[in-house]
């Protein structure tokens, strides 16, 4: 089961942990049409079919309308810069992306706070990837990892565009 939305803010779920297996564009900035999102979307119910119990996953499909932060919750360990190799405070980089995501993405360009450089949200060095989107399909409680180079080709091929992928634990 899938749903397709133009933009589903963030949904309450159950009081246990849950994994989100995403699916992003390369381009941060670039959305799929409808049918090439339904194609993908069959495609992850295909590769994330659910529980060997036989439940189902959900996967959401969302069309945001501003540039979106796609992190991976609790896995995410350490950020490095893009430009000087130092460590970035993982507490900076929550308030920033919190403060612009509530007031919307208008841009990716920041100033790090260790060497004073400008880069972009997305160039930084995320241990556990993350990223930033205006498209992107979710797939709640996967019961299963990473998607592998071949997968991945398959998600690019049913969109049009190149993907990245993220797995959130919240």
């Amino acid at each position: 089961m899938y749903y397709l939305s133009a933009c589903i803010p963030g949904m309450l779920r159950g009081a246990m942990s849950d994994d989100v297996l995403s699916i992003i564009p390369a381009d941060p900035y670039w959305q799929p049409e409808r049918d090439a999102a339904e194609r993908a979307a069959a495609l992850a119910a295909e590769l994330a079919p659910g529980t060997p119990d036989g439940v189902d996953v959900e996967i959401e499909v969302t069309w945001h309308e501003s540039l979106t932060v796609v992190d991976c919750g609790s896995n995410l360990i350490k950020i490095g810069c893009p430009l000087c190799a130092a460590s970035i405070d993982t507490e900076w980089w929550a308030e920033l992306t919190e403060v612009r995501d509530e007031e919307g993405f208008t841009t990716l360009a920041i100033q790090v706070p260790c060497c004073g450089g400008q880069t972009s949200l997305d160039a930084l060095d995320y241990d556990w990837p993350c990223g930033f989107a205006r498209f992107e399909i979710a797939i709640w409680n996967p019961d299963r990892g990473w998607f592998n180079d071949k997968e991945l080709a398959a998600f690019a091929n049913a969109l049009g565009h190149p993907v990245r992928q993220v797995i959130a634990h919240i």
